[in-house]
């Protein structure tokens, strides 16, 4: 593909949604930094009935998911989320005027950061965000974990909202 023509397929424009995923990610290693400076361990402090902050750290991915297997998911989960965010970036460079996924795509691309950050540089995730029902506790998460689960919610939403109006 000639030059002239690669720049014309891509919206340059579009980068501007990179500020809100450097939002997140900003949030995002700060919040994990002060839970991790602040709180020792699985020590739980109770802010709502319902809600809890507690350190805790994941290895692995959502729910833990091969947070146990010896090692090689630290650098599995890294490959993950580089590929990710290269093509979360292609993507953003590829639309024509469509906020949602936009939208969806910076909230997981911050997250994705946030995530990839810890990975690679203290070997497993900071989560802190603790919410609990009847003895029941959700798995611990973050913002990155909140921002990458908001954006996947955007970009389902826009299927919906797409197919009404085609």
């Amino acid at each position: 593909m000639h030059n002239s023509q690669f720049g014309r397929d891509l919206e340059y424009r579009n980068l501007h949604w990179l500020w809100l995923s450097l939002v997140v990610l900003a949030l995002d290693l700060w919040t994990k930094s002060l839970a991790d400076s602040q709180l020792s361990l699985y020590q739980r402090i109770e802010v709502l009935p319902f809600f809890n902050i507690t350190l805790a750290y994941n290895s692995g991915a959502a729910f833990s998911f091969l947070a146990d297997a010896g090692g090689w998911q630290r650098w599995f989960f890294t490959a993950i989320a580089l590929v990710a965010s290269v093509v979360i970036i292609g993507w953003l460079l590829k639309l024509k005027g469509e906020r949602l996924v936009a939208l969806g795509l910076a909230l997981i691309l911050g997250g994705a950061l946030g995530n990839l950050w810890d990975r690679v540089t203290l070997g497993h995730v900071v989560d802190f965000l603790d919410f609990h029902w009847a003895g029941y506790h959700f798995p611990a998460f973050n913002l990155a974990d909140s921002a990458i689960t908001v954006g996947a919610i955007l970009l389902i939403l826009d299927m919906f909202v797409s197919k009404k109006q085609a």
